[in-house]
């Protein structure tokens, strides 16, 4: 078998990526589950619709 090898040989002198999800705090629900489920997520907080250069909120 042959070995991977990347495309795009420069990525090899870059770090692994860190990511940072900063803790979901306890916060209020949609009590109308229709509505949750129209926006995709039961925690109004996280209902951030695409609006093309940025979000709403």
């Amino acid at each position: 078998m042959q070995e991977w090898k990347p495309q795009m040989p420069y990525t090899e002198q870059f770090p692994v990526a860190m990511a940072y999800v900063p803790w979901q705090r306890n916060c209020n629900m949609y009590e109308n589950l229709d509505e949750a489920f129209k926006t995709g997520t039961i925690f109004p907080e996280l209902n951030k619709p695409f609006l093309g250069r940025g979000v709403k909120g």
